[in-house]
């Protein structure tokens, strides 16, 4: 894949289409952007699952010590 977008890149480059290339340029950058917001995201989700998880460990302890 890395080789694709590289002989895209030098065949802008040997053209001298400069105006192709830098909308390239763009969109490479808007993916790559777009690629660690989605891993931010993810992230974030897990996080939220591991607190709920533990908050509700929390409190299934402070019941059963409450019963007792």
């Amino acid at each position: 894949m890395i080789k694709f977008f590289r002989r895209i890149r030098f065949g802008l480059m040997e053209k001298n289409n400069t105006g192709k290339y830098i909308k390239y340029a763009l969109g490479e950058i808007v993916l790559v952007v777009i690629g660690i917001l989605i891993a931010l995201s993810i992230d974030n989700w897990s996080e939220n699952a591991k607190r709920l998880k533990q908050e509700q460990e929390i409190l299934e302890l402070l019941d059963r010590e409450i019963t007792n």
